[in-house]
């Protein structure tokens, strides 16, 4: 059903320093950096040697609250799935609660969201078809 993590996001308290550090100390290949003027936000995607990537971001006054999709921190963990309305259905079906299907407004792949037990917030996105 999980392929593989497709991504992890970030929210991070300092943009530029995040950056540098991914960017250069780690060597984290940047595929795209994007400002978004209607969240006054960052969001920059680099990849992992395997595929994976993370996607960086910056909120101003971001609160320090790890359990919400907004906060500093970890923002969501993020599964590659084949069919995100299948995986939907199927966990809906085990009495999950589970967000509308969305689009990515970059990729134009679907997407939605779902927690774990502790609120975690998890992400079903659908992989490029080939």
């Amino acid at each position: 059903m999980l392929n593989s993590i497709h991504h992890v996001a970030i929210i991070c308290a300092d943009y530029k320093k995040s950056k540098h550090f991914y960017s250069t100390i780690l060597k984290l290949e940047v595929i795209a950096e994007n400002y978004r003027a209607q969240r006054a936000s960052y969001k920059l995607d680099l990849k992992l040697p395997n595929g994976g990537q993370i996607e960086l971001f910056s909120f101003e006054n971001a609160p320090k609250r790890p359990s919400f999709p907004e906060a500093q921190g970890l923002r969501h963990l993020a599964f590659n799935v084949d069919c995100v309305k299948s995986v939907r259905n199927y966990l809906i079906s085990q009495g999950i609660d589970v967000e509308p299907i969305r689009v990515d407004e970059y990729t134009n792949r679907k997407f939605t969201f779902f927690s774990d037990p502790d609120g975690l917030p998890l992400e079903l996105y659908e992989q490029a078809v080939l």
